[in-house]
């Protein structure tokens, strides 16, 4: 099997709506309030941070999540762990998580090509790197479960942390700030800022002044909207991204690669087909 694109972003394409299912299956969040949390942003925090500790004060996770506008964690952090501890929002993570897993795929969660790929991922999961990756190295510290789903899983998890951290290095390396992040990605798919998910809820002058600020340094246009510099910006923090991605997929052969690709396409496309992706 021939593979046209790079092997990162071919898989991304595959291990993210894995990596997803914390934030799209109902099951997770419902699996975590049921500890006492207040709303699903106590929920999200809770159960991405917990590798962290309970110890890891706001300032540090929101720089390492970095794309939250300040203040926001410390709206959840650590107000959440007088609720409950980071050991039971694993666990609940987890439980939810396969909980939804296993209602997306049906039949299909027992198939064993769900316990295959979830080893092939493993391996390739744990064999990076943890430089310089501070929620990815947390993450690697975790007990590894042994379900299958629940491993497949835990394996996508790890592979989006590792992702995601490379490309906080990448928007750092651009000189792209969290918001500014939020801005570049929407206009990058033709939609307004004040329209993206998780910018929109911001104060008008607060979002107006990140803009401005792009703006200024050439980034964005009089008209709104990314000039070429803004795109190219944009186009080089992904290649990067996916170059700093590359790393896990070293440890698998060309054969194993293969067979992972094959496993995994039906389950992703399951998982396409509820989220919004």
């Amino acid at each position: 099997m021939s593979h046209p694109e790079p092997v990162a972003r071919r898989m991304y394409d595959l291990v993210e709506p894995i990596g997803l299912v914390p934030y799209f299956a109902d099951e997770s969040d419902e699996a975590l309030m049921a500890l006492g949390l207040r709303n699903q942003w106590d929920a999200y925090f809770a159960g991405r941070a917990a590798p962290l500790g309970r110890t890891a004060p706001a300032e540090l996770v929101h720089a390492v999540f970095y794309n939250f506008a300040p203040g926001e964690v410390a709206r959840h952090l650590p107000r959440v762990w007088d609720l409950t501890t980071p050991e039971a929002a694993l666990a609940a993570r987890e439980r939810g998580c396969v909980a939804g897993m296993r209602r997306i795929l049906g039949e299909r969660a027992d198939d064993p090509a769900i316990a295959r790929a979830g080893d092939l991922l493993l391996t390739a999961a744990t064999s990076a790197p943890v430089e310089g990756r501070a929620l990815y190295a947390a993450l690697r510290a975790l007990p590894v479960p042994q379900e299958p789903v629940a491993r497949l899983w835990h394996a996508a998890t790890l592979l989006r942390e590792h992702r995601g951290d490379g490309h906080i290095v990448a928007l750092v390396t651009e000189g792209i700030g969290g918001t500014e992040a939020h801005v570049l990605h929407a206009l990058s798919i033709d939609l307004p800022a004040k329209e993206f998910g998780r910018v929109w809820y911001l104060p008008a002058a607060q979002l107006t002044a990140v803009i401005d600020g792009m703006r200024t340094r050439g980034l964005v246009g009089t008209d709104g909207w990314l000039t070429a510099a803004g795109r190219a910006t944009k186009a080089r923090v992904e290649a990067l991204t996916d170059r700093l991605a590359e790393a896990p997929y070293n440890a698998l052969s060309p054969s194993e690669l293969d067979r992972l690709v094959t496993d995994l396409e039906p389950v992703s496309a399951a998982f396409r087909t509820v989220f919004p992706l």
